[in-house]
């Protein structure tokens, strides 16, 4: 395998400062989506963009391009371009070693690390004196921090490859993940009754109250190996001296088992109710199961080729089930194989997430090397 050189390690590393300095929470990507496309056609590839966004709730689509004439066939690889809420600029600064941001909030290595290293493979690919054999397609989707949105959306009858890879988990490079939950999410929002907390009290129905005894019932954090439940936002009342009328709770549940996800969903929906009855008060609840789960068999042939790309590059493939979910469990529900990769990222979603310059060089190496793999199986 011919490596990076250190002009395109540098590069790479150019790119994803970049990517980083470019907002895009999700549902606002259109300023990265541009600027990928951009980036893309400039190598003269045909970039399409589909019609997702208003269903995924972004103001900009999917995007797609495909490198290589495909003679041998052809793997996807998805990134996403969107990020969680930023509550500072991000400003890349190395450390240590590591890229993290200057101010106090997410670098946004989850997912621009990845869209860094698709878009400088797709300029490695197009600068090779002979097309590659192997086809490469780049998803670039939006809205997946929220759901999967863009991926749920995307049509994937038009993709040529047979399977593809997600670069999407915050771990040591060499994982694969062979399991993702199905997730479900609950909001709860409970009706009572206003009255002067210090006057009227007794003529109030506190929703804090009902919610309140719902959740005391309920088993939280992690219930098995393989399933975990959190109740993460509630919200209410109107002033100190009120008896609050309304509360609002959301809440989720994620389990490797389906059925084991739809049985303890159903047991929190069950709590909120008997708290709502207990206090008197009345409930409307919506619950939405945001991505399935999906389990990929060791034998299957793209988790083979990431086996043999990691060791080319000098890393020990693991397999690992994961509580997360990615593009990849939106992809396999379509009918599309795709297993998600770790790409190195440390502790995304936090004001002190990084990603060491080896980890992002490192995964432009299995980039690479999954493609040249790739040429390999799919030709025989």
């Amino acid at each position: 395998m011919r490596r990076a050189s250190p002009a395109e390690r540098e590069r790479l590393n150019q790119t994803f400062q970049t990517l980083c300095r470019i907002e895009s929470p999700s549902g606002a990507e259109r300023a990265c989506a541009d600027w990928v496309a951009r980036e893309l056609g400039g190598m003269g590839l045909a970039v399409t963009e589909d019609d997702a966004g208003p269903r995924a709730g972004s103001d900009a689509g999917n995007l797609l391009t495909t490198t290589g004439r495909g003679a041998a066939g052809s793997i996807l690889i998805c990134t996403h371009l969107d990020t969680v809420p930023l509550r500072a600029p991000v400003e890349p600064v190395l450390v240590g070693g590591g890229w993290e941001n200057a101010g106090d909030g997410i670098l946004g290595a989850d997912n621009k690390a990845a869209v860094a290293v698709a878009v400088e493979l797709a300029r490695r690919l197009t600068s090779r004196p002979e097309p590659s054999p192997v086809s490469v397609e780049l998803l670039f989707t939006v809205c997946e921090e929220v759901g999967l949105n863009g991926a749920a959306a995307f049509d994937v009858s038009g993709l040529r490859s047979r399977f593809g890879y997600a670069f999407d988990h915050a771990t040591p490079i060499g994982e694969i993940v062979l399991a993702s939950p199905t997730h479900y999410r609950i909001v709860a929002d409970v009706q009572g009754r206003a009255a002067h907390a210090g006057i009227r009290p007794e003529d109030g129905r506190s929703a804090i109250l009902a919610a309140a005894k719902g959740i005391a019932a309920m088993e939280l954090g992690r219930l098995d190996p393989e399933t975990t439940a959190n109740v993460g936002v509630i919200s209410g009342g109107t002033a100190q001296n009120v008896v609050p009328e309304h509360c609002r709770i959301v809440a989720e549940v994620r389990s490797l088992d389906p059925e084991r996800a739809e049985a303890v969903t159903t047991e929190l929906v069950d709590h909120f109710q008997d708290g709502a009855d207990s206090a008197e008060c009345d409930l409307d609840v919506e619950v939405q199961r945001m991505f399935a789960g999906y389990r990929n068999r060791p034998s299957e042939p793209q988790v083979a080729l990431a086996e043999a790309a990691l060791r080319r590059c000098g890393y020990e493939p693991s397999h690992i089930v994961t509580g997360g979910g990615s593009d990849a469990n939106a992809l396999q529900l379509a009918g599309f194989p795709c297993t998600n990769l770790a790409n190195g990222t440390e502790r995304n979603h936090q004001p002190d997430e990084r990603v060491s310059v080896e980890a992002l060089e490192g995964m432009l190496e299995v980039a690479i090397a999954l493609v040249e793999e790739a040429e390999g199986l799919l030709s025989s």
